[in-house]
């Protein structure tokens, strides 16, 4: 069976106990409902792949090659589309709605979301490096200190851990235990954390089995 794939948004953390009384830190995630918006397959586009379109907006936040390419299906504007590969395109259709009912308590899913944003930090924080000596008379207390190899080469290489803008990428989190789920409200709760911050869009797929 193909991963179930869907879009959502972070709602925020909680913890919750169990039956022994201890407390389990969750994520409570509103996915869905999403639509399959475009079908790929061998033949036409080289590869088997679905394209699914989540939260419905008003016409003025889309583009005009956006809306045509979800009128001309019938579909409703949606903001969000994206693509998964899946091994058969047969059980799939367009306008085929994509909710939670489809996913099970304990199994485990990978998220993926954008990281929160630090903005421009320093080295320590960014590359957790040690601070300078704090004693009297230091001057290197949260200075970089030498970043070059002297006269040879003569320059910085590329890559060099430095200060800078901090977060704001890509981050997946795999095999999160999916503790319960509200299909009336399209709500999942997971064990543990996820990337990206209250509101934030985030994408889940179902872990491979072993």
């Amino acid at each position: 069976m193909d991963p179930i794939s869907m879009l959502g948004i972070k709602i925020g953390m909680t913890q919750i106990f169990n039956n022994k009384g201890n407390a389990i830190p969750v994520t409570v995630l509103e996915l869905g409902p999403c639509f399959i918006t475009q079908i790929k397959n061998i033949s036409s586009d080289g590869y088997n792949a679905i394209q699914i379109g989540y939260l419905e907006v008003s016409a003025r936040k889309l583009n005009k090659a956006e809306i045509g390419h979800l009128q001309r299906k019938d579909l409703p504007l949606l903001k969000h589309l994206k693509e998964y590969k899946v091994e058969s395109c047969e059980k799939f259709q367009v306008g085929q709605n994509i909710i939670t009912n489809e996913l099970k308590i304990g199994e485990l899913i990978n998220i993926s979301g954008k990281s929160i944003g630090k903005g421009f930090t320093g080295y320590q924080k960014r590359h957790h490096f040690s601070r300078g000596p704090m004693s009297h008379g230091s001057k290197n207390h949260r200075q970089p200190g030498s970043i070059g190899a002297g006269t040879t080469p003569g320059r910085v290489f590329p890559g060099k851990k430095m200060a800078g803008r901090m977060g704001g990428y890509k981050v997946t989190i795999k095999n999160l235990q999916i503790i319960d789920i509200n299909t009336e409200k399209n709500l999942v709760i997971v064990k543990g954390s996820v990337p990206g911050k209250p509101g934030s869009l985030i994408s889940i797929r179902r872990a491979q089995s072993k």
